[in-house]
């Protein structure tokens, strides 16, 4: 069964961006689009151990006449195959549930704040939540269309690291685009990090299906970031902490997701990795 991704299509020009991101991701990824146009600016997800309320800014409504044309053309441009999700039950009269089997979801860096808000630097607490709950990667893309054409994983050692491998390898094997790690080296040493790979049973395919495995040993970390590639899709892991922010996405994750224009494709502590 082929995987689907999931994106809530905006009918604006920031919209539209977005959108061909997950068009390129669906093409690129042999993967269906299952597209959304809310009529309503709230909506439910119900995750395995949380209910998330997504509250949209009225930009998501805008001319719904010519949202299904506008995300029809889109996708059928880009040849992807797609459809258009309808919730069937709702919470409410005006909030439905949407459902969340999904394999992906886009979203943009926020989802409930007007685009004049939005900076490279700002990721919404509702788009966090997503993260924390969903057993699905979540694709946030750069502002404006950008294919990527290589994968960097940031690979720390941690357990959601290794799911973010995992899944890098598993999209380099699909897509052929090379995939390249980068680990930024903090107390302990190479042989340590190796260890984790060898201890997850991922050595032979780190050593057979990556470019290249690149150690920063210097200590300025957003210095670093400017050897990976303009083009690579990123791929990190975040993880919850629960009770002073809905979700601590890490001090890598946030120098990374405040500095780097890229697409990225971030795992949560609930996703379940697929070889």
């Amino acid at each position: 069964m082929e995987p689907k991704l999931f994106h809530i299509f905006r009918n604006t020009p920031l919209g539209r961006e977005t959108l061909l991101q997950s068009v390129y991701f669906c093409k690129t990824m042999g993967a269906e689009l299952e597209i959304y146009i809310p009529e309503y600016t709230k909506f439910l997800m119900y995750f395995e151990n949380d209910v998330v309320q997504i509250d949209l800014d009225a930009s998501y409504l805008t001319a719904p006449e010519t949202a299904r044309d506008h995300a029809a053309a889109l996708a059928e441009a880009g040849k992807t195959r797609y459809g258009f999700l309808a919730p069937k039950h709702f919470t409410a009269s005006t909030l439905p549930d949407i459902p969340t089997h999904f394999d992906f979801m886009c979203c943009p860096r926020s989802i409930s704040d007007l685009s004049s808000k939005m900076g490279l630097g700002y990721i919404g607490p509702r788009v966090r939540r997503i993260v924390q709950s969903a057993q699905f990667p979540v694709l946030i893309t750069s502002a404006a269309f950008k294919p990527w054409q290589s994968i960097a994983v940031f690979f720390g050692g941690s357990a959601n690291a290794v799911k973010s491998l995992k899944l890098g390898l598993r999209l380099s094997r699909i897509t052929g685009m090379p995939l390249r790690m980068y680990t930024q080296m903090e107390n302990y040493s190479k042989a340590d990090y190796q260890k984790v790979i060898a201890d997850n049973g991922l050595e032979d395919a780190v050593a057979n299906e990556t470019a290249e495995w690149r150690f920063f040993e210097t200590s300025d970390f957003g210095v670093n970031l400017y050897e990976v590639a303009h083009d690579a899709l990123v791929i990190l892991g975040a993880f919850g902490h629960g009770v002073i922010r809905d979700v601590l996405f890490g001090s890598k994750m946030e120098k990374i997701q405040s500095i780097m224009p890229n697409n990225l494709l971030i795992v949560g502590p609930k996703y379940a990795a697929i070889h």
